[in-house]
């Protein structure tokens, strides 16, 4: 388990993305993000300017898992919310990357996601996509539907207790995405979610 700020994954992923070993920032300078991770070093500049740096190590993944709002069977992608996140770095610093999606269309032909707006990867960079409405729940799928802060709030509490995961498992998760969605009120329940106002 490694302590980072938002800029430091980032520039992690980025770094895996690229295939460098690592990308110099100033993020967590003078903070205890360097106290707290003694394995992250820093490097001089080689210029005349000679400023010490965070050498953010690369966060090369085995696999990223991202939910899209489309995407077609050769996994050209859209993503509709206002915020992608940072799903096109995952894509990029992953060995593999599965895509879910809100609609799946069948062929390139049924709607030409390749030169979408919102397509924030390359197709080349997905293994495999799957159908799975409401997939990102708890979470949101802006527009589809906004996070359900309820059943956030128990996955957190599940972190808590004793053998805690392991029941939220059981419990709520289940065997299978459809009995998920029967446990957590259905699909229409995920969709009646409403947007946050930021």
């Amino acid at each position: 388990m490694t302590e980072l700020d938002e800029g430091m994954l980032q520039l992690g992923l980025r770094a895996a993305a690229a295939r460098l070993p690592f990308l110099p920032t100033r993020a967590s300078l003078g903070t205890d993000v360097l106290d707290k991770n003694p394995e992250l070093k820093t490097v001089r500049s080689p210029y005349a300017d000679g400023e010490v740096l965070v050498a953010m190590p690369a966060i090369e993944l085995d696999a990223a898992l991202l939910h899209v709002n489309e995407s077609d069977v050769l996994g050209n992608t859209r993503i509709d919310g206002p915020d992608p996140f940072f799903d096109a770095w995952f894509a990029r610093a992953a060995r593999r990357c599965y895509v879910s999606c809100e609609t799946l269309h069948a062929s390139i032909e049924d709607e030409d996601l390749s030169r979408a707006r919102g397509n924030a990867f390359e197709r080349s960079l997905v293994t495999g996509v799957v159908h799975a409405p409401g997939g990102a729940h708890p979470t949101s799928c802006a527009p589809a539907y906004g996070w359900d802060l309820a059943a956030l709030k128990a996955y957190c509490a599940s972190a808590e207790a004793e053998d805690g995961f392991s029941a939220y498992r059981n419990e709520v998760v289940g065997a299978s995405e459809a009995a998920y969605l029967e446990r957590i009120g259905g699909l229409g329940h995920v969709h009646d979610l409403p947007l946050p106002v930021l």
